[in-house]
């Protein structure tokens, strides 16, 4: 095979997956941590935002939501361009973009798509106004394959506080009820030694357990743990291995964190590009990274080929 068809081989089994999000100016969370995670895993990844977001690790100072048609046109035309077979959803900023986002996913055909529901901020503040919400949950969320909502944006759509496992594993049960898709909801503001989720899928709930890593105050954990799952998604893999790759992949990319001093204080950011680049300096890096490394290398060698059928979609949540 000459060398000019070996790159149009590696070209056409390079699995793409679209991150439709915002961009953050710190690149710890949105499309940015989005892109590192595609590319750690082995997925080409594209582009579509929603809103400039000027932010470091604790503060927002400022959003900029992008025009809701230009939205639009950056979605159908990577859909249109490339063999996209992964979507994933960030902020989507306000009902207009939220609108915009639904019109273009609903032409999409056998791609598997993680909607993170981004509408509720760190602090408990709203990030999205409830006519926003309104289409999240009546047009968004029945186009998923898989809902990520977190503690407070579960309590927000069931109207219900959420403080211990047994009420999350109700919660991610009735989520699932509600929209009729997977849920995978997120218990890493739950007190105790562990982060553990919880996935509803058809008949059944399943836990994804990892320990806390103490004193690192990142941001974009959410970020990148549903990109991580998109990419796996991408590639064809079953919904729950997807997700304890991705639950390993994010708790690696929290012990490798990077760290740096400044006046009175620390930026800490999460480090996805842990399985293909170990070579940050030490002082930046997690005493305990190493003994991590192996393995994950191994989640970025190439799977299996991806089921291109349409009812692949709807396989995979049998777990």
């Amino acid at each position: 095979m000459s060398n000019k068809n070996a790159r149009r081989s590696q070209s056409a089994a390079t699995t793409v997956a679209l991150t439709v999000a915002g961009s953050d100016s710190s690149a710890g969370a949105g499309a940015q941590a989005d892109l590192k995670t595609f590319t750690a895993l082995g997925v080409y990844g594209l582009t579509a935002i929603t809103c400039i977001v000027a932010e470091t690790p604790g503060k927002v100072s400022r959003i900029q939501p992008a025009d809701p048609e230009i939205v639009r046109v950056q979605i159908e035309l990577s859909l249109k361009s490339f063999p996209v077979a992964g979507i994933k959803t960030g902020l989507l900023c306000n009902a207009e973009i939220v609108a915009q986002v639904v019109r273009s996913l609903r032409k999409v055909k056998g791609c598997r798509v993680v909607v993170d529901p981004v509408i509720v901020a760190t602090t408990g503040d709203a990030l999205l106004a409830p006519e926003a919400i309104e289409i999240y949950e009546r047009e968004l969320f029945p186009l998923a394959t898989l809902l990520t909502p977190n503690l407070d944006e579960a309590a927000r759509l069931l109207g219900d506080s959420i403080r211990d496992l047994a009420a999350m594993h109700r919660a991610a049960r009735a989520l699932a009820k509600k929209y009729g898709t997977a849920v995978l909801l997120k218990g890493g503001h739950l007190r105790g030694r562990r982060a553990i989720d919880v996935l509803s899928s058809g008949n059944r709930t399943r836990e994804f357990s990892a320990l806390f890593v103490p004193d690192v105050k990142t941001h974009g954990t959410g970020c990148t743990y549903s990109a991580a799952i998109t990419a796996e998604l991408a590639k064809g893999v079953e919904l729950s291995r997807a997700i304890a790759t991705a639950k390993k992949f994010v708790s690696s990319a929290i012990r490798s964190h990077f760290v740096w001093k400044f006046g009175h204080g620390k930026i800490f950011a999460l480090n996805p590009s842990c399985i293909a680049n170990t070579t940050a300096p030490a002082s930046q890096r997690h005493p305990e990274s190493r003994r991590h490394e192996e393995p994950l290398k191994r989640m970025a060698r190439p799977r299996a080929k991806r089921d291109p059928s349409p009812s692949a979609r709807f396989r995979m949540t049998a777990c």
